[in-house]
């Protein structure tokens, strides 16, 4: 078995997939001596920004000089992706030898793969001896295997939104309440500003549970930030506050600190300029209609915007893609509709069936690779920056194949 491929020990998404629940992480866990038990984690929960929240604190984190432990999913190309020590990923042999380990436990637990993942990042963490975990909560959280992790006096709220309704509930209180179900008694909660039915969840919580809850602003520009797009204000604005956060637990976080750590923040795949043969493109993997929202938004500080959009658009079959391109589509932009690989995806028939006024602006094509052939054909005018969008998974396979090239 190839070192880099870990087929053999992590089952396959659909066979192994979504199961919320927490006795089993909790049992597997205790029976690997309750790993890194008694340190202190920032949980982050929320529906979009979570990954760029925890870039930011590990970020200063490591200007800091505080040895945090990181998870963040999905990956884009590694599973090592997943489980880092100051920004470094673990080596894909230790991922391999972790696994191997504990490869009794996660069967007698069942764990699923994200599980599976989390218990080897811990275990991991606890022989590296790192001072500081940070959480990103995978699905939901009231049953979310981070939820397991027993002592979590800081969450860090990102923007909630409709995602994952199949599992989550179809209205803003219902994921809301999922969501807010990892506060812990007397904890700290920072949120920036959310839908107020989202809002009335969170306070609610906080006060059922004799919780703090600060309300952050976006930062201002005096701020310089190494994750692109106006959002990444709100996001980082939570990662500050948390971080201040940390005064009681024995850290002392200046915004001189901050401010060199959160410009060398890195977050592939979330507006991220590429190149293709030479052609530029933009990734960003908006992947649910409150991404979208925050992506149409975006699109005013793109040259060339209002002339039109060339989208490339792989979404999942059970993603609100309809939602989605009422968002993102205006009347001069044009969108290739392409599958995302290894998994069931919106096609240009199934989106047409549903929308009919698009069968204009709309475009099937096998793949991203013969989108941007056709986007990029010689004597095609282009007006602006080509923008694809609509799923982690596609960007992660045009890196991994090495289709597109960072800048």
């Amino acid at each position: 078995m190839a070192t880099n491929d870990l087929s053999d020990l992590i089952p396959r998404f659909d066979l192994r997939g979504m199961d919320l629940q927490l006795d089993r992480m909790q049992g597997a866990l205790e029976h690997l001596g309750s790993p890194c038990g008694d340190i202190p984690a920032i949980q982050i929960a929320g529906t979009n920004g979570k990954g760029s929240i925890a870039s930011f604190i590990s970020a200063a984190l490591q200007q800091c000089g505080i040895r945090g432990g990181v998870t963040t999913s999905p990956h884009l190309v590694s599973w090592c992706e997943r489980i880092a020590i100051n920004g470094e990923p673990i080596g894909m042999a230790e991922l391999r030898r972790l696994l191997e380990e504990q490869a009794s436990v996660h069967k007698a637990f069942r764990l699923t793969p994200f599980e599976q993942l989390l218990a080897s990042a811990l275990v991991h963490f606890h022989r590296e001896n790192v001072e500081l975990l940070v959480l990103e909560v995978g699905l939901g959280g009231r049953l979310d295997a981070t939820t397991a992790h027993p002592r979590r006096p800081l969450i860090a709220m990102a923007s909630i939104g409709l995602d994952h309704c199949e599992h989550l509930g179809s209205t803003l209180e219902t994921i809301a309440t999922e969501k807010a179900a990892v506060i812990t008694r007397g904890s700290c909660v920072v949120s920036a500003e959310q839908h107020p039915d989202v809002q009335a969840v969170l306070e609610n919580s906080c006060h059922q549970n004799g919780a703090e809850l600060r309300w952050v602003k976006p930062l201002d520009r005096s701020w310089r930030l190494g994750l692109a797009g106006e959002l990444q204000r709100k996001n980082a604005a939570v990662a500050r506050g948390v971080l201040r956060a940390l005064e009681p637990h024995g850290w002392t976080l200046t915004d001189d600190d901050l401010r060199t750590g959160f410009a060398q923040a890195r977050w592939s795949g979330r507006l991220q300029r590429v190149r293709w043969r030479n052609h530029p493109l933009l990734l960003d993997g908006a992947h649910n209609p409150h991404a979208a929202q925050q992506l149409n938004l975006e699109r005013r500080h793109w040259p060339g915007e209002e002339t039109g959009i060339d989208w490339i658009l792989g979404i999942q079959s059970h993603k609100q893609a309809v939602d989605m391109l009422q968002t993102l589509l205006k009347p001069r932009d044009r969108a290739w509709i392409v599958p995302v690989p290894d998994h069931s995806s919106w096609t240009l028939g199934a989106l047409l069936e549903r929308s009919p006024q698009w069968r204009h602006q709309l475009t099937a094509a096998s793949s991203a690779e013969q989108a941007l052939v056709e986007i990029n054909s010689p004597g095609r005018h282009q007006n602006s920056l080509p923008v694809l969008a609509g799923s982690l998974y596609l960007i992660g396979d045009l890196l991994a194949r090495a289709v597109v090239t960072a800048e």
